[in-house]
């Protein structure tokens, strides 16, 4: 009896936590994404995020073990999302400019930069991190061989790799200097961009009324 009853406290303890796992695994996730946004992904302990979220730090645990386990979640929630915008931006009429926008949405980059120094730092996240970007590097390169085909090559001699480094790193660098409140040179290398597509892309299709 004395087991008996010592265990189903335990057991009930467990399926409400269970009852709650969408909504409560979502709010600490949630959670631990502003945090990184806010401090950088290196505050977002799992006490600190418990903190925030106004959970008890062992509710946090039983989701997240680690706090490896926490800021996977969180990169692996941002990579879907990432994927989602650059399908819809190349399902549009425009997927060249579409993407070189996705490329400056400050919101973006500055969870991808924060992901960037978490994979430098933490071995165990650093090859979910490469395997998503390589996946994101492949799927921009077939697009702008799609597109540009041979244009790219015999007008400016880049590569279709290459163009997706350099906007990708544009769109990275103007954020960066951003951060540190150095904007000098910024909006005039956004119009040589934009210039340089235009040479390259028809014109953007007019927008619908």
């Amino acid at each position: 009896m004395n087991a008996t009853t010592q265990q189903m406290p335990n057991a009930s303890a467990k399926r409400r936590v269970g009852a709650e796992t969408s909504e409560t695994r979502a709010l600490i996730v949630d959670t631990a994404e502003q945090v990184i946004r806010d401090e950088g992904y290196a505050a977002a302990s799992t006490r600190r995020v418990a903190m925030y979220a106004g959970l008890n730090p062992s509710l946090v645990h039983y989701y997240f073990p680690t706090t490896d386990d926490l800021l996977l979640a969180v990169f692996e929630r941002g990579a879907a999302q990432s994927d989602s915008m650059i399908e819809g931006a190349i399902a549009t009429g425009d997927p060249v400019r579409a993407l070189w926008r996705f490329f400056c949405d400050d919101s973006r980059t500055a969870l991808s930069v924060e992901y960037l120094a978490l994979a430098i730092r933490r071995p165990a996240i650093r090859e979910k991190v490469a395997a998503h970007s390589t996946a994101m590097r492949n799927r921009q390169v077939d697009l702008f061989q799609t597109v540009l085909g041979e244009q790219l090559a015999s007008t400016t001699r880049c590569s279709p790799e290459a163009l997706s480094v350099i906007l990708a790193g544009i769109g990275r660098a103007l954020f960066m200097e951003s951060a540190l409140g150095v904007t000098a040179g910024h909006e005039e290398a956004m119009q040589w961009v934009a210039a340089w597509l235009d040479k390259l892309l028809p014109p953007p299709p007019e927008p619908d009324n």
